[in-house]
């Protein structure tokens, strides 16, 4: 990316933020949040709309430093929170601070700082990518030759360098959602906001995308908030995970504390697997079935010995014999064997 300098306290649309200076972060993988200034923070934050309709129930978290997902069903409060923390609608109680500043009261300049991606389809069918980046840089305040040099490195980093002139309704659907991601690139924030950047997109503009919004964290230090209902994707590519339901919020931890090896085994046999769980419980084991997979209580050393001689006694054929991870979604299952606590 060119020089960048520091910005001006200007007002700014929500979609593109002006030229500021954009701190390193050496490593983005937060092993202590508590020495963390956190880039994000709520306390008791609650919004009702009309209708008691209630989107944020109390929620109080924060972001550290890094490449946060933020998951919850449809209609979790993911895209309220979001626009809270932009400034564009009041909470109803509670307070929200992004970059240490009050989001009820500093609502511009916080999006002098932010880079925004929406959900939705947003952009302009009738003029080019290059021309709408552009655009939008010289909103957010860039003037015009430094608009436009950011535009065309912003549009290169998203793979669009090579069509970046072609009218923005001629593109396909992921190429629409790199422009998006360009726009909210192009002014060297400080942190980014994506809302359901993958929406839309087949498996292989979904897995380009992560690999994408990875790298710009990675390359650039830029701190993210992806919000996503995919929890697979939130793996792959996240540092942190905040997960909400009902506008409450269920956990905040590192992504390695929520996938970390649970204290059972994962037995997967090619046929007689209702025959192991009968042998495994006659020697003194209570197994599960969940799916094709036996879930057996790991109670040390031993229980691996008993597991094997089974399968061998049996004559099974073994395809699987591991200490299983525990698993993002396990946060929303309602089975009290496979939920977290």
């Amino acid at each position: 990316m060119p020089p960048i300098e520091a910005p001006k306290d200007t007002g700014t649309s929500a979609a593109a933020a002006p030229a500021i200076e954009n701190p390193v972060i050496e490593n983005p993988v937060i092993e202590n949040p508590a020495i963390e200034t956190p880039v994000i923070e709520t306390q008791a934050l609650t919004k009702v709309y009309p209708g008691e309709v209630t989107a944020l129930d109390g929620l109080s978290v924060s972001f550290a430093p890094g490449i946060t997902g933020l998951v919850g069903a449809n209609g979790a409060g993911k895209s309220t929170l979001i626009k809270i923390l932009l400034g564009l609608i009041p909470p109803t109680s509670g307070q929200a601070r992004v970059l240490g500043r009050d989001c009820a009261t500093s609502g511009e300049g916080i999006r002098t700082l932010l880079g925004y991606m929406p959900e939705h389809d947003c952009l302009p069918p009738d003029v080019t990518a290059t021309e709408f980046v552009t655009h939008l840089g010289r909103i957010s305040g860039l003037p015009s030759t430094v608009a436009k040099e950011r535009a065309a490195e912003s549009l290169r980093h998203v793979g669009l360098h090579e069509e970046r002139y072609r009218l923005i309704g001629t593109y396909s659907t992921g190429m629409k959602q790199r422009v998006k991601l360009a726009q909210a690139l192009t002014g060297a924030p400080r942190l980014m906001l994506l809302d359901e950047p993958t929406n839309g997109l087949d498996p292989a503009g979904r897995t380009a995308m992560l690999e994408l919004i990875g790298r710009i964290g990675a390359e650039f230090g830029i701190s993210i908030v992806v919000a996503s209902h995919l929890l697979g994707e939130i793996e792959r590519i996240c540092d942190h995970l905040v997960a909400i339901d009902g506008g409450r919020l269920l956990r905040a931890a590192s992504i390695t504390s929520f996938t970390q090896a649970s204290q059972v085994l994962a037995v997967e046999v090619e046929e007689g697997l209702a025959r192991l769980q009968a042998e495994l419980a006659a020697r003194g084991l209570a197994a599960a079935i969940q799916g094709g997979t036996l879930l057996v209580p790991l109670r040390g050393d031993g229980t691996y010995d008993v597991v094997r001689d089974c399968v061998a006694d049996l004559a099974l054929p073994l395809c699987r014999l591991e200490q299983r991870r525990h698993q993002v979604e396990e946060l929303f299952r309602e089975d009290e064997e496979t939920q977290y606590v």
